[in-house]
């Protein structure tokens, strides 16, 4: 999977800022039942934000990159506790990137 390129990530960025959280990371951190949820939710949707509680071991950012590498997705942001995470379809893409 190639890096997404700033416009990218901007673009995201816009398509992102409606959206909830579908996903809370709590304090057992990224378990493997967490995992399999932002991979199902990924699938379903391509961009998916994540709530990071308060009491997470990891900071969001940890959070951010450990769910990205596990779930073969890319981060697009970070902002507070909250992660915005993309991974396209490779059939029948929902989102097409600029």
């Amino acid at each position: 999977m190639k890096p997404l390129s700033s416009k990218q990530k901007r673009y995201l960025r816009g398509l992102g800022h409606h959206l909830n959280p579908v996903v809370q990371m709590g304090q057992k951190g990224a378990s493997e039942p967490l995992i399999l949820k932002v991979r199902h939710e990924l699938r379903a949707h391509e961009l998916i934000k994540i709530r990071v509680s308060s009491d997470c071991l990891e900071s969001a950012k940890e959070a951010a990159v450990m769910l990205a590498e596990k779930c073969d997705a890319q981060v697009v942001q970070v902002i507070g506790r909250i992660v915005l995470l993309y991974r396209g379809r490779s059939t029948d893409p929902e989102i097409e990137l600029p």
